[in-house]
């Protein structure tokens, strides 16, 4: 269907640009039942404002939006941590939408910044997802964006990651050097591209020590505490498991309190590792070996990435892939003991 804009609507109702421009804008000078008309037909055509172009009239509204799937994850905290750190210096303010990892939200959320109300965003996404239209038709009309952490890998724009794919494969080759053959993945949504990359990370690892794989040790989690426990509990009862890679921060601290109601010892039973932004992890009873990321430094190096665009007029967003790596940190969770 062909676009309309205010030139159209204008036409249409036999008004001039600058009356409908107005109504829209709800001005004072506009009577009400033009403004009821410009509306009307406004909504039933689907008509969308430029929000480049308005930003243009306007110079800019100084605020970014931060589309994250949740903010319970240490993760996701250091990395607003990170954006922050870099817009204060800048004037910029952000607006943080929280998905619940839910499409339908992340689809009304990019919806919403239809209106210009932004200067651009910076995105993680959610992982019950697959179809990424509605971002594509935002960096249609012009907002600029960037990618964080959960990418979408075929989206022309900058996208800040870290090395999933090597983290994953540092942790189970440490869980195997450690003694571990029965290891249990705990997987994040196969939709996200760093479920993918751990996952290959994980069956590299494997295969490189000939250890055959399991199907029935990689647990897909839905990022239910409650299903997740139930999920890790049957997988522990009905297998033999002796390491645990969990893909993320969560699924780890649930593998602690499955280990602990089916009085299992970490590490002497079941030796565990996860990627983990947790400040506590060392505090845990055992300590968590974990595979840190640079959340904060994520952050704000997708920020500064997005700011140039809004700042330089010859930097453009192409399509980059920018990697900081992750360390792995041994604890007592992955030790040999005596």
């Amino acid at each position: 269907m062909e676009s309309v804009n205010i030139k159209k609507l204008a036409q249409l109702l036999g008004l001039s640009i600058a009356t409908v421009s107005k109504a829209l804008r709800d001005s004072y000078d506009i009577s009400k039942e033009t403004k009821e008309k410009v509306v009307n037909l406004a909504r039933e055509l689907n008509y969308q404002p430029n929000p480049h172009a308005s930003s243009l009239r306007r110079h800019s509204s100084k605020t970014i939006a931060v589309i994250i799937p949740e903010i319970a994850n240490n993760y996701f905290t250091l990395v607003i941590d990170g954006i922050e750190s870099v817009v204060q210096e800048k004037g910029y303010h952000v607006m943080i939408y929280l998905t619940h990892e839910d499409a339908s939200r992340e689809i009304a959320f990019a919806r919403t910044l239809h209106n210009g109300r932004v200067d651009g965003a910076l995105i993680s996404v959610s992982g019950t997802g697959n179809d990424f239209s509605h971002f594509r038709e935002l960096q249609a009309k012009g907002l600029p964006m960037v990618f964080f952490d959960r990418v979408v890998e075929d989206f022309d724009t900058i996208k800040v990651t870290t090395d999933d794919f090597e983290s994953a494969y540092l942790a189970t080759t440490h869980l195997i050097e450690k003694g571990c053959r029965h290891i249990a993945h705990l997987g994040i949504s196969k939709n996200l591209s760093i479920g993918k990359k751990r996952l290959n990370g994980y069956l590299k690892a494997l295969n490189d020590h000939d250890i055959p794989v399991n199907e029935a040790l990689l647990a897909n989690c839905v990022n239910d505490n409650v299903k997740d426990f139930e999920l890790i509990r049957e997988l522990f009862v009905q297998h033999k498991v002796d390491g645990v890679f969990a893909s993320v921060e969560r699924y780890a601290i649930v593998a602690y309190e499955v280990c602990r109601a089916l009085r299992l010892s970490i590490p002497d039973d079941v030796k565990v590792i996860g990627f983990s932004n947790l400040q506590t992890a060392s505090l845990l009873n055992p300590s968590l070996s974990t595979i840190t990321q640079p959340a904060f430094d994520m952050g704000k190096e997708a920020v500064t990435m997005l700011l140039k665009a809004l700042e330089k007029k010859n930097f453009q967003l192409k399509d980059e892939n920018i990697v900081i790596k992750s360390s792995l940190t041994q604890r007592e969770s992955t030790m040999l003991r005596d």
